[in-house]
């Protein structure tokens, strides 16, 4: 059964613009929709916010605060925001949609991905994280539910609904935010939030797309949110016999319990996945996991949630023989002086013997050509994200000269690193060779133009000729500069900002104006009264009953006294001229009688009661005879005698 077609939301039009017309998918805080914007004709996913929580206002301001977080980062692995607003009980944000699949829906079909395509998918995963940590928010909550894979093969970042600025205040007290199956040590155990807890969440994803499989499982929340606690990671070779060493030390070094020896942000983590990549040989590299079914699947850990604090435990930390806390097991097995894996310990024990057959090979093969191979040729060591001194020595060591110099700019790879090398990584070159070096000269920037008083589209086509993005708008009042113009830009002019960023727009509404009160005038005179004070008039086509005689203005929207900008339109009602309903004969009742039945009827009544009738109780005339008609709500006068 289609359960889109028990949705409220699905074939509404939401904010007068967005028709709604699938739900794509529901969330712990949210439900996506397929939608159309019928101001621009475009598809587009709207995120809702469920009802029950758009009463809190906490709730609300992270909301919102997703659509001017991501409206800043102008990044081609980011979903892009459109737009945020409310309608009702409804808060959405008007998102870039993707059509395709998330790396969850991967996941569950295929299990096991190839290490190619694994690092194909988390590389730009980090660099869209590394746009977000260089440009101060964490992201809090990735998972594969947030990573998209659109048709065309595009990967992206979604969901940032959890984001919150480097600079702020992380603790929390009584609760954790985000996903069981990916939260970070510290994350659990008080709430900090800072880089490395996306760093985390990749060194999971890293692992569950290798293995097929979460490194971490359990009967309840309790028992997973533990063992991030308590823990390592183990080895994706553990589970794939044979997985290369080299994508075992990356799990290893993102999902470090401490926090302290993993890369610092997604910059870091995506240099250590370029230099690792390197060192894969093609067999390791298109290594085929075992096509086991994908395992059985529970959203319940998938979805993000608050958790209670109570649900986490203190992490006692390991001692030594001497009672002393160890420092050495609060870090990654792979960094630490730790024994060696199995795998590792048993090719050493196997050493020798290696060496003694390698030896036989090779004379059996022939002096001469072990003394080709072994003197004239060597491979390009793994560079990327060293400095440039720190190149040289590894060229030199390898017994590499270093070639031509140059500089790129990046957007995720440090300033005065390296980017590329000419030959790459791996390259079997003769050992006179050089190696050219491509250095990092960080993000290209550009400054925020002055676009004050620029005309809307003007301005729009300035900030892209500058290699920037026109982010959110925004209008305000302004008695100085033109309706529709620009008064000022986020960040302000002269700001240096990464090119292709986002910048926000507050334009002017103009002048305020007064609407004044033009109820139960003339429509020409009340057409006149409104384009003198600067407003535009639309007389609406229907036609109300009301006090004031027909052809005259019955209501106005926006109401008298309401603040509006120069231009805006004030729509007015003509009134039909009052309802006229039959008059109640009342001639021989008492006076309470008359006034009752009158008042019922919907007339205002008044007393003549003359010097005869001060103190009389009977109705001997009316002011308009029963069984006429007259006005609704209008008086009518009893003669008392």
């Amino acid at each position: 059964m289609d359960t889109t077609l028990q949705d409220p939301l699905v074939g509404q039009v939401l904010d007068g613009r967005y028709r709604v017309e699938a739900r794509i998918a529901v969330g712990g805080m949210a439900t996506v929709y397929r939608a159309v914007d019928t101001r621009l004709d475009r598809v587009l996913a709207l995120k809702v916010m469920h009802p029950s929580l758009a009463a809190d206002g906490s709730f609300v301001e992270r909301f919102i605060r997703e659509a001017k977080s991501v409206a800043r980062l102008a990044h081609p692995n980011v979903v892009q925001v459109f737009d945020q607003g409310t309608d009702g009980a409804y808060v959405y944000l008007a998102m870039e949609y993707i059509a395709g699949c998330t790396l969850r829906d991967v996941l569950r079909e295929r299990g096991a991905l190839q290490p190619r395509a694994a690092l194909d998918i988390l590389e730009p995963v980090l660099a869209a994280l590394g746009a977000a940590h260089r440009a101060g928010f964490v992201h809090r909550d990735m998972k594969p539910e947030n990573v998209l894979i659109g048709d065309d093969g595009r990967v992206k970042v979604a969901d940032f609904g959890l984001v919150r600025a480097v600079d702020s205040v992380t603790n929390t007290t009584g609760t954790v935010l985000g996903t069981v199956s990916y939260l970070a040590p510290e994350q659990i155990e008080n709430g900090t939030a800072d880089p490395r807890v996306d760093v985390y969440a990749c060194g999971i994803l890293l692992y569950e797309m290798l293995t097929g499989e979460k490194p971490h499982d359990g009967d309840s929340p309790a028992i997973v949110l533990y063992k991030h606690l308590h823990d390592d990671v183990p080895a994706p070779s553990a589970a794939v016999p044979g997985m290369a060493y080299e994508l075992d030390e990356l799990v290893a070094s993102a999902t470090a319990r401490n926090p302290e020896v993993r890369p610092h942000d997604a910059v870091a983590l995506l240099a250590q996945v370029r230099a690792g990549r390197g060192r894969l040989t093609d067999e390791q590299f298109d290594a085929v996991p075992p096509q086991a079914l994908a395992p059985e699947h529970d959203n319940a850990e998938d979805r993000t949630s608050v958790i209670p604090r109570s649900l986490t435990v203190p992490r006692p930390l390991p001692v030594d023989e001497d009672g002393a806390a160890d420092p050495v097991h609060r870090t990654s097995r792979f960094r630490s002086p730790a024994p060696l894996p199995p795998r590792r310990r048993t090719a050493l024990r196997r050493g020798p013997m290696a060496i003694v057959v390698a030896v036989l090979l090779v004379l059996g093969a022939g002096t001469g050509i072990w003394y080709i191979n072994s003197g004239q040729f060597t491979k390009v060591p793994p560079l990327l994200g060293k400095t440039e001194q720190e190149a040289r020595e590894r060229l030199a060591d390898a017994g590499l000269d270093t070639g031509r110099v140059e500089e790129a700019y990046s957007d995720t790879v440090e300033r005065d690193t390296v980017i590329s090398t000419d030959p790459k990584t791996g390259a079997r070159i003769r050992g006179d060779d050089s190696v050219s070096l491509t250095l990092s000269k960080g993000p290209r920037t550009v400054r925020v133009p002055d676009l004050d008083g620029y005309p809307l589209d003007k301005a729009r086509d300035l900030l892209e000729d500058d290699g920037l993005e026109p982010g959110m708008v925004t209008r305000e009042f302004s008695g100085t500069v033109a309706r529709g113009s620009v008064i000022s830009t986020k960040p302000g002019k002269g700001t240096e900002v990464r090119a292709g960023s986002a910048v926000a727009l507050t334009v002017s509404k103009g002048s305020p104006v007064d609407v004044p009160d033009v109820t139960g005038d003339d429509a020409e005179d009340a057409r006149a009264g409104l384009e003198e004070a600067g407003l535009e008039v639309k007389i609406a086509a229907e036609r109300v009953d009301s006090e004031h005689d027909a052809g005259r203005v019955a209501r106005q929207t926006p109401g008298a006294g309401r603040q509006v900008a120069e231009g805006d339109t004030v729509t007015l009602t003509l009134s039909k001229g009052p309802e006229m309903i039959e008059v109640p004969d009342v001639v021989g009742d008492s006076v309470d009688e008359a006034k009752e039945k009158l008042k019922d009827a919907g007339f205002d009544v008044d007393e003549d009661r003359g010097l005869l009738g001060l103190f009389g109780d009977t109705v001997r005339g009316q002011s308009v005879d029963g069984g006429d008609t007259a006005p609704k709500g209008s008086t009518i006068t009893i003669e008392i005698r």
